[in-house]
Formats: structure tokens, sequence, C-alpha cells
């Protein structure tokens, strides 16, 4: 197996633009690759592209009317159908839509190719982790479900068992509902309370169907929860989960939108929490895993200067184990780069100035505590169905 991790980018991915005003700004895309090539990371990972995820590829998890819906609204926008989730406010349809959006599942399912057949033990594709999509409808500006099609590919494969633990703010619900009633993948999602945020589910006792059961894990998380309470709580649940169900690959979903500077979200995370679970995801790979398989993606973040290219530079860092140090001072090319791009300041330093810490579940816990309330549900939803002590 390559000791080099593959970082997945094209540079059409950039087409993927549902409009000015809408919140999906493709600018977050140009500019983490931007930040990535300006510490040189592209230099440690293999930067590859892919090929478009075809129609036998997007029928692992998309209905065939669904996938002809959106190739007629790719040709067409004025066209989309909105009984399939096209042409809304979330969604709005664009020319080449398919084509883009397939491109970017092709190249999630592209590192997972990698990573199962052993050509990079890591592989990054942060344009990726749109894990709304269902399999007849867009949702929650995700068109093809890139998460869902690399699990179903490397099960196709020959995988028996993948873990896929996403750490968004919103709910992972399209990756839940692909593999709701399959053994062989665990998702776990971390995520605002549905009664706070889209999509409105992934409430703790969502376990997963009859043949299932107890492959889907939910941590809602109060609004307002910080970096101590989002750490606390992905080391109470996490670790444990991973350790029982020991996949085969792991799958890790890094939506940026937990930060407490997004403006569609109500948590108050900082990049330092979030670079903390990411290298923990990485730790868990290399200690679950077989051969520490490890395909990491994005998803959401729409502080698309500030936190976003941050956040995922990082995530590169990690995948190559050359990480960034947080106190390293941004180059002036980059910060250059977003000025002439968005016309504003950039941030300095890769950090928020955070040092992470959080009291361990096994240190006892508070029963009158919001966020030791929802750890504590979820683990007695889940943990009995997995064999676990709550």
């Amino acid at each position: 197996m390559s000791g080099r991790a593959q970082l997945m980018w094209d540079d059409a991915v950039e087409g993927y633009d549902f409009g000015e005003s809408h919140p999906m700004d493709p600018v977050r895309l140009a500019l983490t690759m931007g930040l990535v090539r300006a510490f040189g990371l592209d230099t440690a990972v293999d930067v590859t592209s892919a090929k478009a995820a075809g129609e036998s590829t997007l029928r692992l998890v998309h209905r065939a009317d669904y996938v002809a819906a959106v190739r007629a609204a790719s040709a067409d926008p004025r066209g989309a159908d909105p009984t399939y989730g096209l042409g809304t406010l979330d969604d709005p349809a664009f020319a080449g839509m398919h084509e883009v959006s397939a491109l970017i599942a092709g190249l999630s399912v592209g590192a997972a190719e990698a990573v199962w057949r052993g050509e990079s033990a890591h592989a990054v594709n942060f344009t990726g982790g749109l894990h709304h999509a269902m399999p007849g409808a867009a949702a929650g500006f995700c068109v093809y479900n890139d998460p869902a099609l690399a699990i179903a590919r490397l099960l196709e494969l020959g995988a028996e068992r993948v873990a896929y633990v996403d750490v968004d703010v919103h709910h992972g619900d399209g990756v839940q509902a692909a593999f709701w009633d399959d053994p062989r993948v665990l998702t776990v999602s971390l995520h605002e309370h549905p009664r706070t945020l889209f999509p409105h589910t992934g409430f703790p006792e969502e376990t997963g169907g009859p043949a299932g059961e107890g492959g889907a894990v939910n941590v809602a998380l109060p609004a307002g929860t910080g970096d101590a309470g989002w750490l606390r709580a992905f080391h109470a649940v996490v670790p444990e989960l991973i350790a029982e169900f020991r996949p085969q690959v792991l799958v890790s979903q890094h939506g940026a939108d937990t930060h407490a500077e997004d403006p569609l979200a109500h948590l108050a995370v900082s990049l330092d929490a979030q670079r903390a679970v990411m290298e923990a995801c990485h730790d868990l790979a290399h200690a679950y895993a077989q051969d520490g398989r490890w395909v990491a993606l994005g998803g959401g973040g729409y502080a698309v200067v500030d936190v976003v290219p941050r956040s995922w530079t990082h995530l590169v860092g990690i995948a190559a184990h050359r990480p960034v140090d947080p106190e390293t001072v941004i180059p002036a090319s980059w910060r250059d780069e977003v000025y002439a791009l968005t016309g504003r300041a950039a941030p300095q330093r890769m950090t928020d100035g955070r040092t992470p810490r959080w009291q361990p579940w096994e240190s006892g816990y508070d029963p009158v505590d919001r966020l030791d309330q929802a750890v504590l549900a979820t683990r007695r939803s889940a943990y009995p169905l997995r064999g676990l002590l709550a």
C-alpha cells in the first residue's frame, strides 16, 4: 500500500454553482485548493481526478427516474421538476448540473476505490460530502449523494463492514437512509438537534431498520454547543462504536458548518476543535480499519473565506501525515488570492486561538446537563443494540 494519500481534485468541480445568491458558493472549493497549494501540501499527496460517476454507479443509490430528471434539468433548467427536489430554493437547477454533480460523486467513488485497492491508505475529496441527497430527490444543496455512492461502491467491491462518521452540523440523513437496513454499514452522525435545524431528522431513537437494527447512531446536540461539549460528545460515542464494529474502511464527512461563524446553523465550534476531530478520525482509521483505510470528505460550510479553506486544508494535511501547525501564519500569496476573488480580508493564521479540551465521559456525567442528556439518549438507544453498555 502506498504511503502517500490521494487528494481528489478537478477544476471542473467549481461548476457546482447554484447561483450568485446561494450560500453554497463554489469559491470555497477554489480557495481551499489554493490554500492547500500555498502550503505545498499538493506535493505531499497524489493529486488526481476520476471519471464522473456513470449511470450504473449512480444507480447504486439513486433511482433511474431521478437520474433522468437531473439530466433533463441539467439540459433545460427551466423545466426542472420540483417533485424531485429540483428547481427549488435549496437546489436551483443550472446548466451542466448533472455533469458536475456526477463528477463530484465520481471523485468520492474514486477515493473509495483507491483506498480499497491499496493504492493509498487515505484519500480526501473535500468537494464531496453531499449527504442529503435521497435515492429519488435532491435536498439540502445536494444533487447526488457521493458519500453513499462511495460506500455502495466499497460494498460492491467486497467490503463487509464500512463505518461512516458524519460531523457536519446537519444530520447525515441521506446516507442513513441509503443503508438503513444494511448491517454491513454503521452510520454515526453528530449534528445540531432536529428541533432547531434542517433536515429535522436524526433523533437518537433512529437506530436502523429490522435487518440493520443498531446500524444507525445519532447524537442530537443542543443549539449553542461549543468545543468542550462537541468533543465530549464525539469521544463519548464514536471511538467505542468504531472499536466494536471494526470496519474495513472508515468514511468520514467533515462539514465545516459546525463553526461558530457559520451563518446557517447554531453550534459554536472552533476551527481548532474541528481539527481535533479530524485527527481523532485519522487515529481511529489506523487503530481499527484494515490497513488504516480512510476516506475523508468535505460537506457543508458557508463561512467560505474564514472557515472552510482552513478547515479542509487541515484535513488534507492530516491525511497526508504532514499536519499544519495551527499557529502557522497563512502565506501572503493566499491572502492576496482571497482578496482578488472575494474582495474580503483573509484570516492570518491556521487557528482560532483555542486549545480544545473536554471532560471524558468516563469521568462521570451530569444528568441535568443538556449535552450530557443528549449523549446519554444516544447511548441508551443505540448501545444495547450493539451489545454495548450504555
